[in-house]
């Protein structure tokens, strides 16, 4: 009987600025990616997916096209391409915050423009082209939207009347003097499939299990577990300092005067939640990382 095929997952990891936050979201998730020298084709730990090194800019089209069966990119990148896959999971990670990234109608601090009205007949700056004329478009405004091959912000008012640009803390936009008009879409990354890829049920399965992975991570972040001994007649004052993901796990110990409670709480409470414990009675209280979290 001949041996069956290996089945390999292509998948798009985004050169550029989501670069080193996707490939340490992977590590945490169990998936090592290694990068030598100038190549486009990372390693990876895992014998069943080839990565390819893509711009975030173009991930889109080559998963619709089938080059690639799956890829981390922007959802902003798939509105502005317009590309026909499919947008499996959202993740909540960038390359400085844990916020999504903002596309931002801005003109200088001193522009007499306070609406996106007031930019009939102007010229804007951007790298979201398309984005940006259906943007002006839906709001019946007639400008010339011209793309822009780097350094926006630096460009009103000589060269652009107004920019579309992206931002995540807003740094860049004040150290050039620029206002928020509007705000013309909100993005996050996205793991977005190849629609006939996704008919393969070893492809669906495989990237259900990545997504699995790399959420957990995701959700673990900013979180601890804490596990404590607690005397019966103590449990309801300790219990009610804890703010559970649903309720603490409650552990008979040998002594049956005594439980033992196992929880996970947000990590910034801890140094206010751990000293009230001790106070109604919670005592070997532990605190450790959690690195995964599954709900």
């Amino acid at each position: 009987m001949a041996e069956q095929a290996k089945q390999t997952l292509n998948l798009g990891i985004p050169k550029g600025s989501l670069q080193d936050a996707t490939t340490d979201l992977f590590r945490q998730a169990g998936y090592v990616i290694r990068f030598t020298g100038r190549s486009y084709y990372p390693q990876v730990d895992d014998p069943e997916i080839d990565c390819l090194l893509v711009r975030a800019q173009e991930m889109a089209c080559y998963v619709e096209q089938g080059v690639l069966d799956a890829g981390i990119t922007g959802h902003d990148w798939v509105v502005e391409t317009g590309a026909d896959v499919l947008e499996l999971e959202d993740f909540l990670f960038a390359k400085v915050s844990r916020r999504p990234t903002r596309w931002v109608l801005c003109v200088p601090d001193d522009s007499p423009v306070r609406s996106v009205a007031d930019l009939e007949g102007k010229r804007i700056a951007t790298e979201a082209v398309n984005m940006t004329r259906r943007y002006f478009e839906g709001h019946g405004v007639n400008a010339v939207v011209e793309f822009s091959w780097g350094a926006t912000e630096v460009k009103p008012p000589r060269l652009a009347d107004a920019i579309v640009e992206i931002t995540e803390t807003g740094s860049s936009l004040r150290a050039n003097n620029l206002r928020i008009v509007d705000e013309v879409l909100r993005s996050t990354p996205r793991l977005i499939a190849n629609k006939k890829a996704l008919e393969d049920p070893w492809v669906r399965a495989k990237l259900d299990n990545i997504a699995l992975m790399l959420k957990s991570c995701l959700a673990a972040e900013g979180r601890v577990g804490l596990m404590m001994n607690v005397r019966k007649a103590d449990l309801k004052s300790v219990t009610a300092l804890l703010p559970a993901l649903r309720n603490p796990t409650i552990s008979h110990l040998t002594d049956p005067d005594w439980l033992a409670l196992n929880t996970i709480i947000e990590e910034a409470t801890v140094r206010t939640i751990i000293p009230a414990l001790k106070k109604a009675g919670a005592m070997g209280i532990i605190e450790y990382p959690i690195n995964k979290m599954i709900e």
